[in-house]
């Protein structure tokens, strides 16, 4: 009797897999039947537009239920390489409905009041965790959930109208809201992250880009199509290389240097074995422009 001989059945009958094994994944939603939150779809780039503009787009609990599912939906969807998220009209999002929300939620109990919390929690942690980078366009206003949102993407770039303000405290409650007090230190530093979280104020375009909330500020009449260029960008990028770059900056904020290192070592080494780096040779050799197939 052969050593062969002596595995069982089912272990000599399994077939070799003849191609890298990847988990059925649901299709991810084309789009929303929902008409105050618009989605389109254009060779990579989910376009998510926020459509209240006559109340400059603030969320209502069906807005924040979908925007949750398409997040987590897209978070697995090879076609999405970038979210786009804007707002219709003059302004970004002003936060929660003011009487849609706030009113309809004082009369309820904490269970009700828990289980909101926890859905707008659940954007922020869609964001941050989905593999594909998040863009923000802010024009005008952007306020309350709609400025954590802005915060909670990884780029954001401004328009020379746009204003922003953390202003739970002005409403009576905690700055630390939807993840606030975790994402802005980091992105502006403690001391004026804790400024704009305490006292709630509102910042111009030009203060946003100079305490490095908002990359770059353009004139209004440009902010959408340079969102839509960087958006371009990205989605005709390396999409391995991009996503691995983002999953690193999100892990390692709350990291050590050795364990940094560490992480950056094994993801470098795998991307270093990647096709679209061994493409980047190829084509350099070519002297032609890269083909990337995100691989």
């Amino acid at each position: 009797m052969g050593i062969s001989e002596l595995r069982p059945a089912a272990a000599r009958d399994t077939p070799r897999m003849s191609a890298p094994f990847r988990p059925e994944v649901p299709a991810a939603p084309e789009t929303t039947a929902l008409p105050e939150l618009l989605v389109a779809h254009a060779d990579g780039v989910a376009t998510v537009t926020f459509n209240r503009p006559g109340k400059m787009n603030a969320l209502t609990y069906d807005m924040y239920r979908e925007f949750e599912r398409l997040t987590r939906a897209w978070a697995r969807d090879e076609r999405v390489r970038v979210v786009h998220l804007r707002g219709a009209g003059a302004a970004f999002c002003a936060g929660g409905d003011v009487h849609g929300i706030i009113g309809d939620l004082l009369p309820r109990d904490a269970k009700d009041h828990l289980e909101f919390a926890r859905i707008t929690c659940d954007v922020v942690r869609n964001l941050r965790e989905m593999p594909q980078p998040v863009l923000a366009e802010l024009p005008g206003m952007t306020a309350g959930a709609g400025a954590v949102i802005a915060a909670a993407s990884d780029l954001r770039i401004a328009g020379t109208s746009a204003r922003v303000a953390f202003l739970f405290t002005k409403v009576g409650l905690t700055g630390a809201d939807m993840g606030a007090a975790y994402l802005l230190p980091r992105i502006v530093g403690a001391g004026k992250a804790t400024e704009l979280l305490l006292l709630g104020d509102t910042i111009d375009a030009a203060e946003c880009h100079r305490i490095g909330f908002v990359s770059k500020v353009v004139p209004d009449a440009e902010l959408a199509d340079t969102a839509a260029q960087v958006a371009r960008r990205i989605a005709d990028g390396p999409a391995t290389a991009v996503q691995m770059t983002k999953r690193m900056v999100q892990r390692e904020l709350d990291m050590d240097l050795a364990a940094a290192l560490e992480a950056e070592m094994m993801g470098q080494a795998l991307l270093l074995m990647g096709g679209d780096h061994r493409e980047f040779y190829e084509a350099w050799k070519a002297k032609r422009p890269p083909r990337w197939t995100g691989r």
